[in-house]
């Protein structure tokens, strides 16, 4: 997300940005009225869409252009299933299992698809895909959902080959290496992650397993991408994008911290449930490229947020310009 705000700040894009929040009215399905400046009579203006929703293709074709280019990234729903126990401790069903052993444990005690915020707890990647997260797991269920992902978007990236996805990216899009440079945001303390037993990892895999056949679908296109792109290619680029990265932590960071020790609230990760999430501070002597050292580290929110008004404040200013033409 970074990655995109940043892009789209730095080359003057319009975001579709949420009416409120930075989040489309989640967990309700996308709406194209929930967008900020929509409407069903107005032209296409916007150029980039990347808050958080629950996905629905058809009202996102009303505000992006025909020739949207669709992405989105997966994660590996073992980890992904430890982290949002971690995240969301304090929502809908995890609240009251001990830890996330116990919740698998005791999934028909804890679990109800009526309670609010139960999407959390089961197939959170089917789920915010647009399908349903308790549908019935048959070969033509999963068939179909697959077919129907792998139609939408252009490209879905793995969160575990990170890097390796940055490039297939920049390639898809055109994009320099600078483009799509980034520092690692809302990154978990190691004192709030839980290493989970063989046995654990499996009863994850049987709870998600809708999630857990899109991810091993999509992981196995994902290197049929690499194959296409040239393995030995990936290689080089990964090493550059890596350097570029090096480089640019050498120049602007100080030091990646907990949240007591981070220096201002605009560097304030979200914090949610009992997980720690870090944050960085800046070495204060930077005086080249200041801005876009803050820009690397910015949390989704803030920057945001901040996209937000200098938007509102453009688009003002050519109102104001073209009634006193």
């Amino acid at each position: 997300m970074n990655i995109l705000l940043r892009y789209g700040e730095f080359h003057n894009l319009t975001f579709a940005f949420p009416v409120r929040y930075t989040y489309y009215f989640y967990p309700k399905f996308f709406s194209a009225s929930y967008v900020d400046g929509f409407s069903e009579k107005g032209n296409k203006i916007f150029n980039i869409m990347c808050h958080h929703m629950r996905f629905m293709v058809t009202e996102v074709q009303k505000v992006m252009p025909n020739d949207t280019f669709y992405f989105t990234v997966l994660r590996n729903p073992i980890s992904l299933m430890e982290s949002s126990f971690s995240y969301y401790k304090d929502k809908g069903p995890f609240t009251k299992a001990s830890n996330l052993e116990d919740f698998l444990n005791n999934t028909s005690t804890y679990y109800d698809v009526k309670m609010n915020n139960s999407h959390l707890a089961k197939n959170l990647i089917t789920f915010d895909l647009g399908f349903n997260p308790n549908g019935v797991d048959t070969i033509k269920n999963v068939k179909t959902t697959l077919e129907t992902v792998d139609q939408i978007f252009d490209l879905v990236l793995i969160m575990e080959y990170f890097d390796e996805s940055l490039i297939l990216l920049k390639d898809a899009l055109c994009w320099s290496f600078d483009d799509v440079l980034s520092f690692p945001l809302n990154r978990r303390s190691n004192m709030t992650k839980k290493a989970l037993t063989l046995e654990t990892q499996e009863k994850v895999r049987r709870w998600n397993s809708l999630d857990w056949q899109l991810y091993i679908y999509f992981n196995n296109s994902f290197w049929k991408h690499v194959e296409k792109f040239g393995r030995e290619r990936m290689q080089r680029e990964v090493q550059i994008l890596q350097m570029k990265r090096s480089e640019n932590e050498k120049k602007c960071l100080q030091s990646e911290v907990v949240p007591s020790k981070i220096k201002g609230n605009l560097m304030m990760p979200h914090q949610s449930g009992i997980a720690t999430i870090l944050g960085y501070n800046l070495k204060p002597e930077i005086k080249t490229n200041r801005s876009l050292c803050q820009r690397l580290i910015i949390p989704e929110v803030q920057y945001s947020n901040l996209l937000r008004y200098l938007q509102k404040r453009k688009q003002k200013l050519f109102y104001e310009n073209k009634a006193g033409a």
